[in-house]
């Protein structure tokens, strides 16, 4: 189970307490909760935080691999490209023929190296973009579970 599957469980684990919670007479939005095991949870909910830092570093690591393993592969088709030129040299003609193909195979290798570094940027995006909404609802429900925990014990 992903961290962020288990923040999302802890949360709505802490949800169902405090909808769950005896009202207060006269209290209208308070409620009695027991105090230590939302600790707990919140907590737990703490703890889960850095496996899901983790997670977007790993992610952005596993970006910058694929967009340096491009590179490379480009860099090995040019270089193929170059001395698959070289060795033509000795005919006029097939050196043209080899220039256009080793440019041709550079525009390609280049054009393969952009669109594998866009889909990794769009992939890590989103994944950076899920991982931020997630850490982002999590703190706004801490927030706001936290203010009525203050709420309810003044």
């Amino acid at each position: 189970m992903s961290s962020g599957n288990r923040v999302q469980e802890l949360l709505d684990e802490l949800h169902a307490m405090i909808t769950e919670a005896w009202g207060i007479p006269l209290g209208a939005e308070k409620c009695v909760i027991e105090r230590n095991k939302a600790l707990d949870l919140l907590d737990d909910i703490r703890a889960q935080f850095p496996q899901e830092l983790a997670e977007a570093k790993r992610l952005v690591e596993a970006r910058t691999e694929f967009i340096g393993n491009a590179k490379r592969e480009a860099e090995a088709v040019r270089k193929a490209a170059e001395d698959r030129a070289r060795q033509l040299v000795d005919e006029q003609e097939v050196l043209r023929i080899a220039q256009t193909r080793s440019a041709e195979m550079l525009s390609s290798a280049e054009r393969s190296s952009a669109e594998l570094r866009r889909a990794a940027n769009e992939y890590i995006d989103d994944a950076l973009r899920h991982t931020e909404d997630v850490l982002a609802s999590a703190l706004t429900e801490m927030r706001e579970s936290r203010a009525k925990f203050r709420d309810a014990s003044q």
